[in-house]
């Protein structure tokens, strides 16, 4: 009797682990093979999209497992050459120094880093009819010669502070912005605040407040409005004093983008996004991932968000690959 249990059980035993084996074995084959895993890190700006892009991906290639994790440009690059990650997600252009180091890189979209403030600021009419000439904001962010609200519009001293924002990790909006007056982060002044989301909540909560964000952080990607509380500080790009007609296109993220590609947005702070990898990758699946990114998947770039590449660009850079 004890012989035939042993029998029963070990029957049973074999019958679970052949029905759980089969199930596992189903499981991987559903795709084109085994499971791949592609991570991703970098920065604030390009995290979106590249959100958008995997799940697109993901539907012709359920086999790759993405993992994407925003964290700044500055921590894209250094987990990318430390081999933490495969891609770095990079907003900003590559230094010399960096590129001494062995990064390879591929530049995938456009967008933008724009001045905010917020939209409860006793003078915030004023500001957006006259807008901020170039050397005014190297006035507040750098040489912190312009200190007040009333002193950048002309009205003597004042009482109104500028409470200046910037950011506190090593982050290519930083860097955008800075190199718009001639700058780097390292030369930018104010209250430190890691992230975009930081500096956007930050700006947010201090009428007195002025800060820089991307573009997604200042517009919401779905319905194309500002987000609640901050608005941008319009550039008055011809130094005339005013905020002309031409100059006028930040009243929805579709006109914004499209004075971006017009180059009616000046450039920095418009910039080129990039992917990075520690040498030209070497794995198959990543490259028809960056080939799909520069084919199909630009399709994507408009609706979430971005500025795509010129042909000539796409051209380059697929010829990169």
């Amino acid at each position: 009797m004890l012989k035939k249990t042993f029998i029963l059980v070990l029957l049973s035993s074999l019958f679970i682990a052949g029905c759980t084996g089969g199930s596992k074995e189903e499981k991987n084959t559903s795709g084109s093979g085994n499971t791949v895993s592609i991570s991703f890190s970098g920065a604030f700006a390009l995290y979106p999209l590249v959100q958008t892009w995997v799940t697109e991906y993901n539907k012709i290639h359920p086999e790759i497992r993405f993992d994407v994790q925003a964290g700044g440009a500055g921590k894209g690059l250094t987990d990318c050459l430390a081999g933490a990650v495969d891609v770095g997600m990079f907003s900003r252009e590559l230094t010399d120094a960096e590129n001494e180091k062995g990064v390879w890189s591929l530049s995938v979209c456009k967008d933008a880093v724009l001045p905010t403030m917020n939209v409860k600021n006793p003078l915030y009419n004023e500001v957006q009819a006259r807008g901020v000439k170039k050397e005014e904001f190297k006035a507040i962010f750098v040489d912190n010669s312009i200190k007040t609200w009333q002193q950048l519009l002309g009205k003597g001293a004042g009482a109104d502070n500028i409470n200046v924002y910037t950011r506190a990790d090593a982050a290519g909006a930083a860097d955008s912005w800075a190199a718009f007056f001639g700058k780097k982060q390292e030369n930018l002044k104010g209250i430190g605040v890691n992230a975009d989301p930081g500096v956007a909540d930050a700006v947010r909560k201090d009428l007195k407040g002025i800060g820089y964000n991307n573009t997604l952080f200042v517009f919401d990607q779905k319905t194309g409005n500002k987000l609640p509380g901050i608005d941008v500080v319009p550039i008055d790009v011809n130094g005339n004093g005013k905020i002309d007609a031409d100059e006028n296109f930040y009243g929805n993220l579709s006109t914004f983008l499209q004075a971006v590609n017009d180059g009616k947005f000046p450039s920095p702070p418009a910039r080129n996004l990039y992917f990075l990898t520690k040498g030209k990758t070497q794995k198959k699946e990543l490259l028809d991932f960056f080939k799909w990114v520069l084919t199909d998947g630009q399709k994507f770039v408009h609706v979430a968000g971005y500025v795509p590449l010129s042909e000539t660009t796409l051209t380059e850079q697929v010829q990169k690959l």
